[in-house]
């Protein structure tokens, strides 16, 4: 059987509409997930690229931000209880600041390296319009190189809020469980980081200010777009 069309099986016995079943059944997707190399999924020419890439030399900065390659998302499968794909990130590229409410995503970083900056809520009874602008604190903040573990965000904790910037070209396959779904109120919405006083001008537990930050829902600029790209891999078996 193909490496992936495991990763799909488990993910159709352990992913439901409302989630992963229990723990166990993350741990049993996360197991299979690990195992996905960059030739499971068509990506082994671009892997092998990257093993020899070098950063090139900026000569004109400005021409080169508007000539970057754009991110490209690689579709391979998506139902209502989980979603597979694959994001192709150039180097230097950002993923902003992006939230995933209600669902569970694992991450595995198939080649490259990548920073990641990742954020939990924190809950707070405060008076005032919270709905944009929230407290969170900091749970991740550091590069990752593959090969290497996957990655698992959990509704409540995990790094919920991350992005992304691409040190060199590298390539995430994500599972979303269950995916982005706008009528089921699970809309992707972006973030950056604010003064760290509260919304309303009054500032919250001065004691603790360092270990957290102030989130505001924001868009990001017209540039930022992520393309969709043609999955090469091993067709599924559905």
């Amino acid at each position: 059987m193909a490496a992936i069309q495991k990763l799909y099986e488990v993910c159709k016995a352990s992913l439901s509409e409302k989630g992963p079943s229990s723990p166990e059944a993350v741990e049993n997707v996360r197991a299979v997930l690990d195992m996905i190399t960059p030739s499971d999924v068509g990506l082994e020419c671009e892997a092998q690229a990257v093993r020899v890439w070098r950063r090139p030399r900026v000569l004109n900065r400005k021409t080169v931000l508007h000539s970057s390659p754009a991110i490209r998302y690689r579709h391979i499968y998506e139902c209502k209880s989980f979603s597979i794909g694959i994001y192709c990130i150039p180097a230097s590229s950002i993923i902003p600041l992006h939230n995933h409410p209600g669902m569970t995503v694992l991450s595995k970083l198939l080649y490259g390296k990548v920073h990641v900056k990742a954020y939990d809520w924190i809950d707070i009874e405060e008076p005032g319009n919270l709905s944009k602008v929230r407290p969170a604190k900091v749970v991740r903040d550091g590069e990752i190189s593959a090969p290497c573990a996957a990655m698992v965000l959990r509704p409540t904790g995990g790094g919920n809020v991350h992005a992304l910037k691409a040190i060199t070209p590298c390539a995430i396959l994500d599972i979303l469980s269950p995916p982005y779904s706008s009528k089921d109120g699970r809309h992707c919405s972006y973030f950056r980081r604010r003064q760290k006083s509260h919304p309303t001008g009054i500032l919250w537990d001065r004691t603790r200010e360092s270990e957290f930050v102030w989130l505001e829902e924001y868009q990001p600029r017209d540039n930022f777009v992520i393309r969709r790209d043609l999955y090469t891999g091993p067709t599924l078996e559905l």
